[in-house]
């Protein structure tokens, strides 16, 4: 069994027509997706919108979401930062909660070297001895790439248990599994290599895609574990017209209009990340209907 499930899904924040965060919304969809192929919940995370959230905003979420899945589905909280002190004291915050764990991405902007990252992910990591961490790498967001060497040193630390790589690049989540102990866990973070990457050693994938179709991707993880390639790849092939919608413009704007034409009342995305294009949600929903998720 993995630490947080096979399928965790990055979830959104919804929000009101007056763009104020809707506990109530994001309480029902937490409660959705833990009944429809979620294992695990990422909250206040680039797909929650974390950079436009205020920590207020974000502990409630904690909070919210956390009472909604009722140990049904473990709850992961975005408690990242570029500030390593106001990381630490979001995580620390984040384990008073009860929470299940906490994702931290690499520091942003500020461009640390390796030595930075490890010490920023060793500081956070000693003042929540009891919480388990999920690092998290995505470059094209944070201008600076979390090498293998550096993510073997932090997973020697005791509570680093897991890393959602972004890269984009199977050759990395290669290396990072040849130099880890064996109970490090890799998690995809983009659903079209959620597959080949779980032939590289990875175990499950922090998802976007799992909001709209959770059972299905549960199922071709299972397939691929079961000794089922083939099924794991039919899913596969299926889904890839959605996961490729999903990332038309920048996420969350999809996946947030996807929800909103099924009928969840999620709001808009936070300037500035500007509403859907048209083009975009005219094919968003011809991939929806060709599912049949319309």
């Amino acid at each position: 069994m993995t630490r947080f499930g096979r399928i965790v899904t990055a979830m959104v924040t919804p929000f009101n027509e007056l763009g104020e965060v809707d506990y109530g919304v994001a309480a029902q969809l937490a409660n959705h997706l833990a009944d429809s192929g979620s294992d695990g919940l990422v909250v206040c995370g680039t797909t929650g919108e974390s950079p436009t959230l205020t920590w207020d905003e974000e502990y409630q979420l904690f909070q919210v979401v956390k009472q909604a899945v009722a140990g049904r589905a473990k709850v992961l909280a975005g408690t990242g930062s570029n500030s390593t002190h106001e990381a630490v004291e979001a995580t620390r915050k984040a384990a008073a909660l009860g929470l299940d764990g906490a994702l931290l991405v690499v520091p942003y902007y500020n461009k640390p070297p390796q030595e930075g990252l490890y010490e920023h992910f060793k500081a956070i990591a000693a003042a929540v001895p009891d919480l388990p961490i999920m690092l998290y790498n995505v470059p094209g967001r944070t201008g600076q790439n979390l090498q293998p060497e550096t993510v073997a040193r932090l997973a020697d630390l005791p509570n680093i248990a897991a890393i959602k790589e972004a890269s984009g690049s199977l050759e990395q989540a290669s290396q990072i599994r040849r130099l880890t102990v064996p109970d490090f866990e890799i998690y995809c973070g983009d659903d079209a290599l959620t597959l080949p990457m779980l032939a590289v050693g990875g175990v499950g994938v922090v998802s976007v895609a799992s909001h709209l179709v959770g059972d299905r991707m549960q199922k071709m993880v299972q397939h691929f574990f079961e000794g089922r390639p083939q099924d794991a790849a039919n899913i596969h092939g299926q889904l890839m017209p959605l996961f490729k919608a999903l990332f038309l413009t920048a996420n969350p704007i999809p996946i947030k209009a996807a929800l909103r034409l099924k009928g969840w009342a999620v709001g808009s995305t936070r300037l500035p990340l500007p509403d859907v294009p048209a083009d975009v949600e005219r094919e968003l929903k011809q991939v929806l209907t060709d599912l049949s998720l319309l």
